[in-house]
């Protein structure tokens, strides 16, 4: 899908609907110079606090403070995949250590996981301890 904008000599300027840049940039230029900012949030499909806040972005760094930022959090993972590994590998080592103990080994082999971790990857592959009645 593709946005369009009407010139004065009856050409348009073509905007591809997934190139967000342009489409805010857009957005604003036509609420602010051409078709008011209620045709505008109407016609790119944004709501006017939305729009404001793009203007005031817009004004304080310019085009390039309307680029997406990229999503999630910039820490990264302590469960890495090796360190679910050695979780496994120590829990079928040792059926009845508890998280902690786990924990602890994690540890002091050089893996900094918490107790919690360790209860979610034990739950997350189904390796709880089978009660005996």
């Amino acid at each position: 899908m593709s946005i369009s904008i009407q010139g004065i000599k009856q050409k348009a300027f073509i905007i591809d609907e997934k190139d967000s840049l342009c489409k805010k940039l857009s957005m604003l230029i036509e609420g602010h110079c051409t078709i008011g900012v209620k045709e505008a949030i109407k016609k790119y499909g944004y709501t006017e606090q939305r729009y404001y806040q793009l203007l005031k972005q817009y004004n304080q760094g310019g085009a390039g403070a309307l680029t997406d930022k990229k999503r999630g959090s910039d820490k990264q993972p302590v469960r890495t995949q090796e360190a679910v590994n050695q979780t496994i590998r120590l829990r079928f080592l040792d059926p009845f250590a508890s998280a902690g103990v786990i924990s602890q080994k994690l540890k002091q082999i050089g893996y900094n996981v918490s107790r919690r971790s360790v209860e979610r990857t034990i739950t997350d592959y189904g390796l709880q301890k089978k009660r005996i009645r």
